[in-house]
């Protein structure tokens, strides 16, 4: 059952290690079905050598639908997002070290938007959570505690969780989050006060205004949409 759909988490779960945001097994991918089954992936198993019949189908509770493979250890979490947010049906965690290296610097509670991209992507600015446990509930928690209208939040000292309306969704905010990151640390490492040229809230809200008329079968961007902001 859900056979494209598990095509899709596959083919997913391969681009999260084409971007490096993923290495051999972490990370995890899942889906909720719009009949209410959460499609999500295996413990343990590269996505490059995930089979169809690996990926696990389960109820909101947790209860096994088909699959005989143990699911990720982080189901619970993934769960708990899915429970305390309908408007939620990709979710994403990944260990990408960019964007995780944010959250070890002292101080750091939001990374800000500096590229539009990530404006585009993860819909504003990305929260940073407190350090949880692996395969612990309090990492949806998290999520759902401190994501407000972004797609991604970054766990202190672990990964990021991205979410979103569809796994592509997901997929993006955690790649652009990605390539933000690394664009930002660089920066940072060439100012010597640390500080860079930041993005105003006005134009943060720019684009992610005009990223919901990206892509085909949206209306053309609104001329007064894209007038210069500072």
């Amino acid at each position: 059952m859900f056979s494209e759909e598990k095509k899709q988490i596959i083919k997913y779960g391969i681009l999260l290690d084409k971007y490096e945001l993923v290495s051999l097994t972490c990370g995890n991918l899942a889906i909720r079905m719009p009949t209410g089954e959460i499609l999500v992936t295996p413990s343990g198993i590269a996505y490059d050598e995930m089979e169809e019949d690996d990926i696990i189908v389960c109820d909101i509770d947790g209860n096994n639908i088909e699959g005989d493979k143990k699911p990720s250890s982080d189901t619970p979490a993934i769960l708990y997002i899915f429970k305390h947010r309908p408007d939620i049906n990709g979710v994403i965690h990944t260990h990408q070290p960019y964007a995780t290296a944010i959250s070890l610097i002292p101080g750091m509670t939001e990374f800000r938007v500096c590229y539009t991209g990530m404006a585009n992507a993860c819909a504003g600015n990305v929260p940073i959570a407190p350090p949880s446990p692996a395969g612990s509930v309090e990492m949806g928690i998290d999520v759902v505690n401190y994501a407000g209208n972004s797609r991604a939040v970054i766990l202190g000292n672990h990964g990021v969780m991205t979410i979103g309306s569809t796994l592509k969704e997901a997929l993006y905010a955690a790649v652009y989050l990605e390539e933000t990151a690394k664009g930002y640390l660089a920066a940072r490492a060439c100012c010597p006060d640390g500080k860079i040229n930041e993005m105003s809230d006005e134009y943060i809200q720019q684009m992610v205004d005009v990223f919901k008329y990206y892509g085909q079968g949206t209306p053309t961007i609104p001329t007064d949409l894209v007038k210069k902001v500072k």
